[in-house]
């Protein structure tokens, strides 16, 4: 059996991430050979936040507080995560999710999910929806507000 030991990751930082979104990952599934789940540890500075405020229609996720006090957005409101809490998001607007660090120490925190493509994840504060394909070429993000009829565009 494949192993990786956390106790001291490389973390990946993506240059691209505008601020208030920088985090340090270290992707654990592909490194393991897991092909239906994935599991990734990240690295948060304090005042940056994972992601934007989301949910997914095709994957379940889990979060697990491995260090610091994350704060977690959801749709009842904000709360303050300790270490080793576990967390569950399912699909839907239900399982609405950020995760921000608005400490002064860094977060690390675990997470882990299905693997789902194609797959759709919704943006509530911004309005936009994204379709992963599977297919980096195919994959979209594009404002909600901007949908068009099932027959746009096509020749009868």
């Amino acid at each position: 059996m494949k192993r990786v030991n956390l106790t001291d990751p490389t973390f990946t930082y993506d240059t691209d991430d505008p601020d208030g979104f920088h985090s340090g990952m270290v992707r654990l599934g592909p490194d393991l050979g897991a092909q239906q789940t994935g599991t990734s540890l990240y690295e948060l500075p304090p005042g940056q936040a994972l992601c934007p405020y989301h949910y997914e229609y095709g994957e379940e996720e889990w979060l697990l507080v491995v260090s610091g006090r994350p704060t977690l957005r959801d749709p009842d409101g904000t709360q303050q995560l300790a270490p080793d809490d576990v967390v569950f998001f399912p699909r839907g607007p239900e399982g609405a999710h950020q995760i921000r660090n608005d400490s002064d120490t860094t977060v690390r925190v675990l997470m882990w999910s299905t693997v789902i493509a194609p797959t759709a994840t919704v943006y509530p504060d911004s309005d936009k929806v994204a379709i992963w394909t599977g297919n980096r070429e195919d994959d979209v993000v594009v404002q909600r507000s901007s949908k068009v009829g099932y027959w746009h565009g096509e020749d009868g």
